[in-house]
């Protein structure tokens, strides 16, 4: 995240000055103000040509985004530049780092949160403080909660059967969660900062300190009413209850509820109200007789970094620790990642199995942090093929069993539904893996410890099919849509809603045109609309439509971590991934000071890309690698109402890579004035 340094311009041009008025506070998410460069729309016409090139970005930046430190030999030379902490705080980074190295992995057992099954339409999960241990070798953490527990409870409910539920807010006391911006320093032999706890001598943040207990709860997944869905401005204090209704008219699924309150989810999610799940049911996930009761397990995943006394010993806080990556002239703060994997609310957890299948729902509930997950023997050997069948995505089962051979991906915000036999491995204590670079204090998540006797019942087999061939995504019904996420530096990464528009005539680059070349030769001219939340409302669907909708990414560095794009009250599948050449977007001075982006040329196509099993659906989030343009298919069959599309990437998401769209009837929008600024627009 970028924020503005208004004390050091090292003779840059005016334009920087006028750039740094934008206003986000980098980790807290925090809007000022003014209105935000970019928003206006580049019309048609003749545009002045750009006057200077912006300064390139470090490679130390890239490395914030994810690549591996390791990978970027130039970024290995700046950060050694920088130099390594010295005095006081190296001996501090070095108790830090072995009191990391000190916990002890797989000492506690997997906690599985409690049922909730109401019966007569009605729910109550209160919101309240509680103390809980995330290791039995760490003191209590003060923390908020779903109903007491770092991980609320499970609610179960069936298909069709219509749920409403008050989110009551009964939270008190000061914002649990120290949080912090330290200045990056590197030293090759310590972890990274950000895999290290502690404040590394930074002083707590008093803006996120004065923070109150304001919050809005999101189910994600799910198909309902905008008035329903947790609109992020609509949060509640203590003493108030957020009222929602589901109506869960939607195939069986694993959905999730987390909180959603504007501009500070990346910061209230820390505090303990990052994730439970909610379970539909339907007569077609039955008949199936998959695994249940204490065989069907939830394990959600999170990363968390924790504070240290000045003895370098833990004091069971959480701390949200910002790594300041540059400073001149932005501030660049790295979206959280942590040293410690929690599972289940509880860091490097063990779980006792039997000899026979079982049936886990994954969730990513990171802030940031991506992950491939293996299970892997003593020996560090992934699990037999046929062991590890992946049969349902976000938004509920696959039409068919798929093998788990290269590891299991998801970003923040995806789900995976898994059946893994344990049956030919009595006796084993297995690990679940994260197998991507700069994993955190560990790459192992949890350990399996597998029963030595063989099961005496009738074994479980896996289904051959599960919903069945699922036909082709009909054809499109309604607009094409494009969203474009703009690279990292100089600016915030933003999200552009676009319209395709003729060519405006004039020299190259022009503020706001994208132009894409596709695998035909093609060239489609778009112009952004929309940039900023708080933009007019640019997308309006046709309740009942079926529309495509294209995300793609202009970030060039490829090890960066995705952006998963999520859309909220509908199920869609993955239609297709492309890469492309994105070199000729570029961000340039315009007269007069200001800056623009925009392509120079128009963006080549290179080839065509995978979808994974999972990606084809039914999904809610989707991956968007740097350089890819991934489209997918969604059927609008839900209520209407104001909804969010945005980055999952909750850093990402609070600093504004959210745009509100809205779903109406169709007779509605034909009574728009004027068309309507809210009309469909092909």
């Amino acid at each position: 995240m970028i924020r503005p340094n208004r004390t050091r311009q090292n003779g840059l041009p005016a334009g920087w000055g006028r750039l740094a008025r934008r206003g986000f506070l980098a980790g807290a998410g925090v809007v000022g103000t003014g209105a935000a460069f970019g928003t206006g729309l580049a019309l048609g016409g003749s545009a002045p040509p750009a006057v200077a090139a912006v300064p390139g970005r470090s490679a130390l930046l890239t490395a914030a985004l994810g690549t591996p430190l390791r990978d970027l030999p130039e970024a290995v030379r700046e950060a050694l530049e920088r130099g390594a902490p010295s005095g006081t705080a190296s001996a501090a980074a070095r108790r830090a780092a072995a009191a990391a190295a000190g916990l002890t992995p797989y000492r506690d057992p997997l906690p599985v949160p409690p049922v909730l099954r109401p019966r007569d339409g009605r729910l109550t999960v209160a919101m309240r403080p509680a103390r809980v241990r995330l290791h039995h070798e760490l003191p209590a953490t003060r923390l908020w909660t779903y109903e007491g527990g770092h991980l609320g409870p499970t609610i179960e409910v069936r298909r069709g059967s219509r749920l409403r539920v008050a989110w009551e807010n009964d939270l008190s006391g000061g914002f649990p969660v120290a949080a912090v911006r330290v200045p990056f320093a590197y030293d090759p032999q310590l972890p990274l900062m950000w895999d290290r706890p502690g404040r590394e001598g930074a002083a707590p943040r008093a803006d996120v300190a004065a923070l109150p207990p304001w919050t809005a709860v999101h189910l994600h997944g799910a198909v309902t009413g905008g008035g329903n869905d947790g609109w992020a401005e609509n949060a509640v204090l203590p003493g108030a209850a957020q009222l929602s209704e589901y109506p869960n008219d939607q195939p069986a699924a694993g959905l999730w509820y987390h909180d959603h309150a504007m501009h500070i989810t990346h910061l209230n999610v820390m505090t303990g109200l990052a994730a439970g799940a909610y379970l539909i049911r339907d007569e077609t996930e039955a008949r199936l007789r998959l695994p249940s009761g204490d065989r069907e397990i939830p394990l959600v995943i999170m990363d968390r970094n924790l504070d240290l006394g000045a003895d370098g010993a833990f004091t069971g806080g959480l701390l949200y620790k910002g790594i300041v990556v540059a400073d001149d002239p932005y501030e660049l703060v790295r979206p959280f990642t942590g040293p410690f994997t929690l599972v289940n609310g509880v860091i490097w957890p063990h779980l006792d199995v039997a000899a026979g299948w079982y049936r886990f729902r994954l969730l990513n509930a990171s802030n940031n942090r991506p992950y491939r997950l293996r299970i892997l023997d003593e020996e560090g050997t992934p699990l037999p093929a046929g062991a590890v069948r992946l049969i349902g995505a976000d938004a509920g089962l696959l039409p068919a069993p798929a093998p788990v051979a290269d590891g299991l991906s998801l970003t923040p915000g995806e789900r995976a539904d898994l059946l893994v036999d344990f049956s030919a491995l009595r006796g084993r204590r297995l690990r679940l893996a994260n197998a991507l670079p700069e994993p955190g204090a560990r790459a192992e998540l949890m350990e399996f410890r597998v029963a030595s006797r063989a099961e005496g019942a009738v074994p479980f087999r896996p289904p051959a099919a599960l919903t069945g061939p699922r036909p082709p995504a009909g054809p499109a019904t309604g607009p094409e849509r494009l969203v474009v996420v703009t690279p990292v530096y100089p600016r915030d990464p933003e999200l552009w809603e676009m319209v395709e528009t003729e060519a405006p005539p004039g020299p190259f680059p022009v503020d706001g045109i994208v132009q894409i070349e596709d695998e035909a030769g093609r060239v489609r001219t778009y112009r952004r609309v929309a940039s900023n939340f708080t933009d007019p409302v640019r997308f309006t669907v046709a309740a009942g439509d079926r529309e495509n909708w294209r995300f793609l990414s202009l970030e060039k560095s490829m090890g960066s971590y995705p952006h998963p794009m999520h859309l909220h009250t509908v199920a869609f599948e993955g239609v297709s991934r492309e890469v492309y050449d994105v070199s000729s977007f570029t961000f340039f001075e315009l007269p007069g000071g200001d800056y623009g982006a925009g392509t120079s040329t128009p963006l080549k196509w290179l080839r065509k890309g995978e979808l994974s099993a999972a990606e084809k659906g039914p999904k809610d989030v989707i991956a968007l690698a740097p350089a890819e343009l991934v489209t997918v298919s969604a059927h609008f069959t839900g209520p209407p109402g104001r909804f969010m599309h945005h980055c999952h990437i909750y850093e990402h998401e609070d600093m504004m890579m959210m745009r509100p769209f809205v779903v109406q009837p169709r007779a509605v929008i034909a009574l728009a004035p004027h068309g309507g600024a809210h009309a469909p627009r092909h």
